[in-house]
């Protein structure tokens, strides 16, 4: 068998195995699931060797996505760290067979403290099947292991369940775009919803600025300077009258206006296009698709604090 005969046979293994999963799905289903909506304490997951590897994975996205969880391993477990658990929690136990000795040492403690039990195995007879307030059945036909040994179909289908799992609980708890940016700050979308104007805006002295009164020469100096390819318009008490750009100039010479003398005030945009200090990035991002602009002027009270366009929302990754 040729290398790329035997990953076509593993997938085709392993996806029959996902599919078989809507088959087995119950009622039981519906009860871990309301089991880990109505758990004041963690979901504590727990597996040994390859499910063990599973059940990390599993704990990882349902903390990300909303439900606090984390995985705890059974041979550690019942060495210290079942002190871990308590009553308040949900255990979340993974073994193929339901019977990993492991985890089977650990049910009559679970059951003293009365910690509700969860179970994802390929067989809803075993011990730990027959143990559990809810048993999830992920029972393959066959391994893509050609030894039919290897943990692989077996494992792929407990982590799809974990994910059916984790994915109806988001669901139920109207889990939001912004309620995932906070558990992956990092990620491109957590910098997308959390980064604000304020922390990229130009301030202070790289803000460009020229008051009313000032010419043509003067703003385009300023312009220069700054770098930003506009300048905002300030009355006399520091407000904003306007802004002018390169785009403004264009339009000036376009109109055929004689510039050497001609004060700013009388070609640039009045108002400019604002938003308010603290405002979400993305936010500006918005306005300025719709508006089909490239900067804004940050304000605060109506004075402006800051100005930025959209060369600093891509630096920053919110593009």
């Amino acid at each position: 068998m040729s290398f790329i005969e035997s990953a076509k046979r593993t997938i085709q293994l392993e996806a029959e195995a996902i599919a078989e999963l809507t088959q087995q799905l119950s009622d039981d289903f519906n009860t871990a699931c309301d089991l880990c909506l109505h758990c004041e304490g963690r979901i504590v997951v727990t597996g040994m060797g390859k499910s063990g590897h599973i059940g990390s994975k599993i704990a990882a996205t349902l903390a990300s996505t909303g439900t606090p969880a984390f995985f705890m391993h059974p041979a550690e477990a019942s060495h210290g760290d079942l002190g871990m658990l308590t009553s308040k929690d949900v255990v979340l136990a993974l073994s193929n067979s339901g019977t990993s000795a492991e985890i089977v040492l650990l049910l009559p403690l679970i059951q003293r403290l009365g910690t509700p039990l969860i179970s994802i195995t390929g067989d809803a007879n075993s011990t730990l099947g027959r143990a559990s307030d809810a048993h999830l059945l992920v029972s393959v036909a066959e391994e893509a292991c050609p030894l039919n040994l290897a943990p692989t179909s077996s494992t792929t289908a407990a982590l799809v369940m974990g994910d059916a799992l984790a994915i109806a609980l988001l669901e139920a708890k109207g889990f939001s775009h912004e309620d995932f940016a906070f558990s992956h700050p990092g990620g491109a979308l957590g910098r997308k919803l959390l980064l604000k104007v304020d922390d990229i805006m130009h301030t202070g002295d790289a803000l460009p600025s020229v008051s009313e009164g000032a010419t043509l020469s003067e703003a385009l100096l300023e312009m220069t300077a700054k770098r930003l390819g506009f300048t905002t318009v300030l009355d006399n008490n520091g407000r904003l009258m306007g802004v002018f750009s390169d785009g403004d100039l264009r339009r000036a010479i376009e109109a055929g206006h004689d510039l050497r003398d001609r004060q700013i005030r009388d070609i640039m945009t009045q108002g400019g296009t604002t938003i308010e200090q603290g405002a979400l990035a993305a936010m500006a991002v918005r306005v300025m698709q719709e508006k089909r602009i490239n900067a804004v002027v940050v304000v605060h009270n109506d004075l402006p604090v800051g100005v930025l366009n959209m060369h600093d929302l891509l630096q920053a990754g919110v593009v």
